[in-house]
């Protein structure tokens, strides 16, 4: 007989009474200060004169969130398309005035008379006519220009610098009060300002004052941070997150700056990953009643192992935490379109993002309180192999391997290679799946039934985080600019499952923007993934090699 919530686990929006149910998330947490360094440096000034410091980026202790904004968390009615996320705050202030809810008309652009009404005044100087460029001209100028004194004139027109004695170079930019009475950067175009701070090519003076320095983008915690051999990686704590219970960015720091993939180095690499794990098992131990580390100091990777050893030994045990699947992603690279659509969402040059998602969020369905499951994408493949062992009796991520190893072309040609494997080492494989969602689709898969990275020992950890270095090496020696990386995770408490962590690239090619079919989960190809495959093979030797 079926009770009044036994449906609940179908994981659509849509009750059996005919009303939908929704979870709400109200984050409060306590986050362990493991910075080991105080960093305080100037910001600007106020135009009073009065220094603006990071100070608020140090901590000195642990930082406590009492109130996060809350976070509504919907299914979709058809479970296969996922879940909405919607700030509660942010739909507050829309809904008192819904007008805002709209796409600006796109500017009339005339270079002609831009420069015209420059030269018309008789001051004829390269200031002048980039003071009166349109702003779609100034966008498209900010994305593109290899200039460095291109970028510097537009940056000085997209906020307010203030310069060394002899005006020479930005030592920081002035601060004012917003309308919250807040003391912020005195940016008088923020797309123009978003645009040429992520250009590569603006000298790092300005990079430094306007986007990399800690605090310039925000009050933002810094709670780790990552030292060695010329790399240098800030954790920050975002702490109203859309992301619920808030998430965790690793930033490459002001002194290390990486724009590109070719920036980046095998110990960068390290250090973003070992932010995460860090960041992860801490959580954890904390979680599980285990003995933490002590704050204000990193944990070194012997002792990071031997605590997610114990993490692992807990949960055999039958230990249980209220979180229970990690969530991480990578979106690299940035561009703007001169209409003002902004193409990718990185930032701040090569940073990572991760945090842990609960087992349970609070529901309400017809006024009626209960529990329902937190939605994790990682979810949607258990689900399937779960399917797929009842249908077949195989483990479906074993038959993956084996497909992969033995694959034959889809055109039947002989005399073209076959293979979709791109890199491997002796615990993971890299390959390029037969039906790719991104025309230039990678994977990376574990060769051993590892579900998540508590499950994942140092080798193994040390391996992911190679592949990945070298899959994006792959990607961006052949033109991809902009990259979304993200895993699908096994749940820490599904020990009997075999599903295995999964690595998705999936690059955003020019002339591949997205329309319904991929709105329907059809996507459009014009390659054979073998041949794909094989063209990563051909830029591998390159990307082991670099460093």
């Amino acid at each position: 007989m079926r009770t009044e919530t036994d449906w609940i686990d179908l994981g659509t929006c849509v009750s059996p009474e005919g009303h939908f149910v929704w979870g709400l998330h109200e984050p409060s947490f306590r986050t362990l200060n493991l910075r080991e360094e105080d960093l305080i440096l100037s910001l600007g000034q106020t135009p009073r004169g009065e220094s603006r410091t990071n100070a608020a980026n140090f901590p000195p202790g642990d930082v406590v969130e009492n109130g996060a904004d809350p976070i509504f968390e919907v299914a979709n009615p058809f479970p296969f398309r996922g879940t909405t996320y919607i700030g509660k705050a942010w739909a507050d202030a829309t809904a008192a005035d819904p007008t805002r809810i709209a796409i600006a008309s796109p500017l009339k652009v005339s270079l002609e008379k831009a420069i015209k009404r420059a030269l018309g005044s008789s001051v004829e100087s390269v200031e002048q006519i980039f003071a009166h460029l349109p702003d779609p001209l100034r966008l498209a100028l900010a994305t593109t220009s290899t200039d460095p004194d291109d970028l510097k004139r537009l940056a000085r027109i997209s906020c307010q610098f203030i310069l060394d004695p002899k005006g020479a170079k930005p030592i920081g930019l002035v601060h004012a009060p917003d309308a919250q009475g807040r003391l912020r950067p005195r940016i008088f175009n923020h797309r123009l300002y978003e645009a040429v701070a992520n250009n590569p090519y603006l000298p790092v003076t300005y990079k430094e004052a306007m986007i990399l320095r800690p605090g310039v983008q925000g009050d933002s915690e810094i709670v780790g941070q990552w030292r060695a051999s010329g790399s240098h990686i800030f954790e920050y704590l975002r702490r109203n997150s859309y992301i619920p219970w808030g998430h965790y960015a690793a930033n490459m720091a002001h002194d290390a700056v990486r724009y590109a993939i070719g920036d980046l180095t095998s110990v960068d690499i390290q250090g973003l990953r070992h932010l995460y794990y860090q960041r992860t098992y801490v959580r954890l131990a904390q979680a599980l009643e285990l003995q933490p580390p002590v704050g204000r100091q990193g944990v070194s990777a012997p002792a990071l192992e031997t605590l997610r050893q114990n993490i692992v030994k807990t949960l055999q045990q039958g230990g249980r935490t209220d979180f229970s699947a990690t969530l991480w992603g990578w979106n690299y690279g940035f561009d703007y379109a001169p209409s003002g659509y902004r193409l990718h969402a990185s930032h701040q040059q090569i940073h990572q993002q991760f945090a842990l998602i609960p087992e349970y969020v609070p529901a309400t369905s017809g006024g009626s309180p209960l529990s329902k499951p937190s939605f994790s994408s990682g979810d949607m493949i258990q689900s399937f192999v779960e399917r797929y062992y009842r249908r077949t009796g195989a483990d479906f991520f074993t038959c993956y391997e084996k497909a992969v190893s033995s694959n034959q072309r889809m055109d039947g040609r002989r005399n073209r290679p076959s293979g979709l494997q791109v890199y491997a080492d002796k615990r993971v494989i890299l390959f390029v799946p037969k039906a790719q969602t991104s025309q230039w689709e990678l994977q990376l898969m574990p060769l051993e039934p590892v579900g998540n990275i508590v499950e994942a020992e140092e080798p193994m950890r040390r391996s992911l985080d190679r592949g990945l270095l070298v899959a994006m090496r792959i990607l961006t020696s052949m033109g991809a600019t902009m990259v979304t990386v993200f895993e699908y995770s096994k749940r820490f408490n599904r020990l009997e499952s075999n599903q295995r962590l999964l690595y998705v690239f999936l690059p955003r090619l020019p002339e591949s923007p997205g329309a319904f079919s991929e709105a329907q989960l059809r996507w459009i190809n014009g390659h054979y993934p073998e041949d794909f495959a094989l063209a990563c093979r051909l830029r591998l030797e390159a990307a082991l090699k670099e460093e």
